[in-house]
């Protein structure tokens, strides 16, 4: 299917982005990347050439959440299951660390352990990972799992974030760092929900009340990444970080909690929150698509490394927070930003001889070949703004909306 045009309706714009998950990224990933050992591989290049069959478990567990959410929201694919059953059964093998109380960071690919719990992202990926699991399999361990690495995982917070471990974001001494509250009201959220539990819930709920309140400043408008222990703010250049495409996650994490809670008053919030990120992170010098970072007061020295990189996800994540805000609000001006981005998304990094994106580009758009954070090719990011944004379209459609145009 060709890229739909201005003049195309959203159950277009759905079917096109539908058949680019189905016959382009999920392919790539079964042609290329499930290891014999267990697990998928993902430290892997555009073409689909194995770098190295290291299993970092950030990447296995966020495996593990795309198959279980793709066989249980986009179809009853056994295929799907099987691979997050077989990565769920690697992982959930050599991965817990009983004296630490979670998972390690990385294996080898048979299961050596080559890094230790040196994240507690892991942790947040494999609470995730194992509620859609649960849902998918019907299993009890997972469900088990998922309570203990919670459990465990709300313990360790107790502490000051610098002394939580953290790779590969350092957190400067006297730091709260965004991406905790973000991640955890998210994950125990969700847990929550599919347990029923409200201590999960609660957990959840007062994470998202840290971001609104503390994280977000109202003065300025938008989400710092680094704030005082106290909640004050941290000098600049380390306390004026933004990430766009990171606030702009977070709130649709928090809308989708909102939802859940019926408080139209944090939507609207999160919506705008999202508007003004877009507009901050939008690359109006070198022909659009969103930066990594900015400085809140616009000095040019960003403490955010690769600041100017225009990486997949911020692309991939603000797609959907996009259209799911324009479901919230239908103002027009989010339908106009989506259709900015996708044609930049679409023009720059999908590649299509092999399938999937390419992962990183300089300002100019350009290939960028540096690591960022982990030297990894994610099954996650992509896959996910895929299957929300085709759900969200669904609903737009259901809605009586079909005929309009997502871009006008």
């Amino acid at each position: 299917m060709t890229d739909p045009k201005p003049t195309d309706n959203f159950r277009e714009l759905r079917d096109f982005l539908r058949d680019h998950l189905m016959h382009s990224v999920i392919p790539f990933w079964l042609k290329h990347a499930i290891d014999e050992s267990g697990g998928v591989n993902t430290c892997i290049r555009d073409d689909g050439a194995i770098i190295s069959r290291d299993k970092w478990l950030w990447s296995q567990w966020r495996a593990v959440w795309v198959f279980s959410k793709l066989y249980n929201q986009v179809e009853r694919n056994e295929e799907w299951l099987e691979i997050a059953q077989w990565t769920y059964s690697f992982v959930s093998r050599f991965g817990w660390d009983d004296e630490v109380g979670g998972w390690r960071l990385r294996l080898s690919h048979d299961g050596k352990v080559l890094d230790g719990c040196e994240s507690i992202y892991v942790d947040g990926f494999a609470i995730y990972a194992l509620t859609e699991f649960a849902r998918a399999s019907g299993w009890d361990e997972p469900i088990a799992l998922a309570r203990k690495t919670a459990d465990n995982v709300l313990r360790r917070l107790r502490t000051p974030h610098d002394q939580i471990p953290h790779w590969p974001y350092p957190v400067p001494a006297g730091a709260k760092v965004h991406g905790i509250p973000m991640m955890f009201s998210l994950v125990l959220w969700e847990l929550g929900q599919f347990l029923d539990e409200l201590r999960y819930r609660d957990a959840a709920a007062a994470m998202s009340d840290d971001i609104f309140d503390n994280f977000y400043r109202p003065d300025r408008d938008l989400i710092l990444e680094r704030i005082a222990a106290d909640n004050t703010e941290l000098p600049p250049p380390v306390g004026t970080a933004v990430v766009p495409g990171h606030a702009i996650e977070d709130m649709w994490f928090q809308i989708h909690i909102a939802r859940d809670r019926g408080d139209r008053e944090r939507i609207a919030q999160a919506c705008r929150i999202i508007l003004r990120h877009v507009e901050l992170g939008w690359d109006n010098t070198c022909g659009g698509g969103m930066l990594l970072a900015i400085d809140a007061d616009g000095r040019k020295d960003v403490a955010w490394e690769f600041a100017e990189t225009k990486l997949w996800w911020p692309q991939t994540e603000t797609l959907y927070a996009l259209l799911l805000a324009y479901e919230q609000t239908r103002k027009p001006a989010f339908l106009d930003w989506y259709a900015k981005l996708h044609d930049y998304s679409f023009e720059h990094y999908p590649v299509a001889e092999h399938g999937e994106w390419t992962q990183k580009l300089c300002r100019n758009g350009n290939p960028f070949t540096e690591t960022v954070a982990l030297p990894v090719k994610d099954p996650f990011h992509l896959p996910r703004a895929l299957i929300y944004c085709v759900e969200v379209l669904e609903r737009l459609a259901a809605d009586g909306v079909a005929t309009e145009s997502p871009f006008d």
